[in-house]
């Protein structure tokens, strides 16, 4: 049997399926070595998995996809 990811117990999704697609398209870029960070791309090549999903999901939220709140970074 398939788990179902990305849910919660009362079955709703935590992340849009459109918010997958995009972090799908970014870790073929980040794959293909051609994935960027930083604004338009300036800051340099993305180096981790990591970094990939979470240019992913920043994207997915800037186009207002179903992704929950960012989490702080510290702590």
């Amino acid at each position: 049997m398939a788990k179902k990811r990305g849910r919660k117990k009362t079955g709703r999704r935590k992340y849009s399926r459109g918010a997958g697609t995009e972090v799908k398209r970014e870790m073929r870029r980040y794959k293909r070595g051609s994935a960027k960070s930083g604004p338009s791309g300036r800051a340099g090549k993305v180096k981790s998995r990591k970094q990939a999903i979470a240019i992913g999901l920043s994207k997915a939220r800037k186009k207002g996809k179903k992704v929950p709140k960012r989490r702080s970074s510290r702590g």
